[in-house]
């Protein structure tokens, strides 16, 4: 079988660092995915507007390997467990395709450009299908969680001087600072000295976290 590349998203995100673990976490997230020429038809999105979410079918295209692992570490576990592969949704896998379901928020027929919510992918992610997700049979309310769900999902709290916050666009101030709660630490890497930076759109972020507590000590341009 052959993928076929039908579009690319495009996001804040220039870098893996920092990108949501999964879709919806942090729902003001917005990409915008762009068609490749081949499928730029507006009757191929014909009625797409009548759906409120999608979900996307695309490639893990910075997570390369020559050989796949029956089990992984989780970062969920803190890197301490090992689960099979088909237990987890990390990247490395036989086939490297990833699925986000995301909220649909605007379809512009020229071009046509979509635009979608609550992404978790790259800057530049192929995306290979979309198709519509319909609430009556896609979610079910009594589905159980595995260990994802056994282990505390507690957020961070973000100290973000105002100082720096100031030189954040007003309109990513607060989703930035939802974005830094999610912890994008390397879950692996236990070291309160460490400083972390997080590339976001033009700026990159500076970080340091001791006991829970996110502290921004610097913002640069990009």
């Amino acid at each position: 079988m052959e993928l076929k590349e039908i579009a690319v998203i495009h996001t804040d995100f220039p870098e893996k660092f920092g990108i949501p673990r999964q879709s919806g976490l942090v729902g003001g997230l917005q990409g915008t995915i762009v068609f490749s020429p081949e499928y730029r038809n507006a009757d191929a999105i014909r009625g797409l507007n009548d759906f409120s979410h999608l979900w996307l079918v695309w490639g893990f295209s910075k997570a390369k390997k020559d050989h796949w692992s029956a089990t992984v570490r989780p970062p969920r576990l803190g890197g301490k467990v090992r689960m099979g592969i088909f237990a987890t949704r990390s990247p490395f896998r036989p086939n490297p395709i990833g699925l986000s379901s995301v909220k649909l928020e605007s379809v512009t027929k020229l071009g046509p450009i979509i635009t979608v919510s609550g992404i978790d992918m790259l800057d530049g992610t192929p995306i290979y299908d979309i198709k519509p997700y319909l609430p009556h049979i896609d979610s079910h309310p009594e589905a159980t969680g595995g260990f994802a769900l056994s282990v505390s999902s507690e957020q961070l709290e973000v100290i973000f001087p105002d100082h720096l916050l100031q030189k954040i666009p007003e309109a990513d101030r607060k989703l930035l600072s939802e974005l830094l709660s999610q912890d994008p630490r390397d879950r692996f890497i236990h070291d309160n000295s460490r400083i972390w930076g997080l590339t976001y759109g033009n700026y990159n972020i500076r970080f340091q976290v001791h006991d829970n507590v996110l502290t921004v000590s610097e913002v640069t341009g990009l």
